[in-house]
């Protein structure tokens, strides 16, 4: 079984003058990049994501303040705390994912492998098991 997530470290160049970490098109993420959105002023107690993707592929980056990641494949839950501008969590497709607990100041990048298309999104926790059942 694939795992849930996987934390990928993202290139890093320190500067005195302030770091700076690069996604690259090739080789620093196994996908190519088709859409880039972020989210931000994420009331503390508002939750995000509530969704699976069936096709498309995801890196989820905190690039300021911390949110928690549960990734859910239908028998097993993993939590992911992220804090690093520098590391990305890597969702493959066909894995319930939810975003919680933003710091004040959290701001969540995601790299997806496909332009939005909403019927890539299993959007209902029972239609999403029902589907996870028939792929096995």
């Amino acid at each position: 079984m694939e795992p849930l997530g996987q934390i990928i470290s993202l290139k890093k160049i320190a500067d005195p003058r302030g770091n700076l970490t690069v996604v690259e098109r090739h080789g620093d993420i196994p996908f190519p990049v088709s859409r880039v959105y972020w989210t931000y002023d994420i009331p503390t107690d508002a939750e995000r994501g509530g969704h699976a993707h069936i096709h498309c592929r995801e890196l989820i980056v905190s690039v300021s303040g911390a949110f928690t990641v549960t990734l859910d494949n239908g028998s097993e839950r993993k939590e992911y705390l992220l804090t690093k501008p520098y590391e990305g969590l890597l969702v493959n497709a066909g894995i319930w994912r939810t975003l919680e607990n933003f710091s004040s100041s959290a701001v969540c990048l995601v790299l997806a492998e496909d332009p939005f298309d909403e019927n890539d999104y299993i959007r209902d926790y029972h239609d999403y098991l029902k589907y996870i059942s028939c792929s096995k």
